[in-house]
This record gives C-alpha cells, structure tokens and sequence, in this order.
C-alpha cells in the first residue's frame, strides 16, 4: 500500500511520520523535512519515546531554523534512552566525563613519570667529580720499592732517606 502526494507538483512516497501514523502526507507536513521516507527509523524510535504529538507540538514551536537541530537531539535523545531508560543520554555523559577523569589522571601518572626519568637521566649524564674513593694511590711497600728516595746535595753527595 502506497500512498502517494502531490508536492511542488511531484509524485512522491509520505514521510516517515506520516508512514509510520498511516495518515495522508500533506503538502505543510512538519514531519516531511525531517523525517524523509528513506529513514523511517528515525520518526519510529522518537514516536517510541515521544509520542508524534509531543513531537509534532514542539516543532511547531521552533523556528524553522532550529527544526533540523531539534529533530536530531530527539532522535539522539531517544537512541540513548532505548538504551539507557533510566538516564538516557545523561548516562553517556556521566560515562564519557568518569572516562575523562581516568584518563587525566593516567596522563599526570605519566608526565610525573617521564619528568622523574629525565631528571634521573640529567645526574645520570653529568660528569662525576674526582673523589679519594676514585683516587687509588700505591701502598708503602710499592711506593718504597719503586722510587729511589735520595737527596742529592750541590757537592754530588746523596743521603738516601731510607735504608733498604
């Protein structure tokens, strides 16, 4: 059953809304532009929720320019409550700000890790200074056997400072 309309003096099929009702599809339907025959899931899951009277009562208080965004908050509204009766779309919203929270504090974890790790990096790189754990000096025994400790006087005498 098909039922066809005259509009700008073209044949065309009804609105979804109309469709959906089961009524004719009149030239001013308020449905029409936006909910075109192609999408009939649109006008079904926002007459589940709204009711087409609601629907229709709404968008004839709005200005034509604010239809199109009201049409798609309904229908956005009305997904969401399919899903989440209780809560809807404030649901989501309560869900993404909780993922928001979660992921902002990973992120601070992260950046205070990273911070630590380059400071660590920067000691790490810097040349160490000389300290006596560094400095090895030879024991006395080595010291004694290796150099020959004399003093050598202006005459050519030499007085030798140990007796090995």
């Amino acid at each position: 059953m098909r039922q066809k309309a005259h509009r700008h003096g073209r044949t065309v099929s009804p609105c979804a809304g109309c469709k959906l009702l089961r009524r004719k599809c009149v030239k001013d339907c308020v449905f029409a532009p936006y909910f075109p025959a192609k999408e009939p899931y649109k006008f079904a899951i926002v007459h589940k929720i709204f009711g087409a009277s609601n629907v229709n009562k709404m968008l004839q208080e709005l200005s034509e320019n604010h239809r199109s965004d009201a049409v798609n908050s309904m229908v956005y509204e009305a997904n969401a409550r399919m899903q989440d009766p209780v809560y809807g779309c404030v649901g989501t919203i309560f869900s993404l700000h909780r993922q928001l929270e979660t992921l902002q504090t990973q992120l601070a974890f992260a950046q205070a890790e990273l911070n630590h790790i380059r400071t660590l990096h920067r000691i790490d790189t810097k040349p160490q200074p000389y300290t006596a754990s560094t400095i090895t000096f030879p024991s006395n025994k080595d010291f004694y056997s290796d150099v020959d400790m004399a003093f050598v006087y202006e005459d050519g005498a030499r007085d030798s400072l140990w007796s090995c």
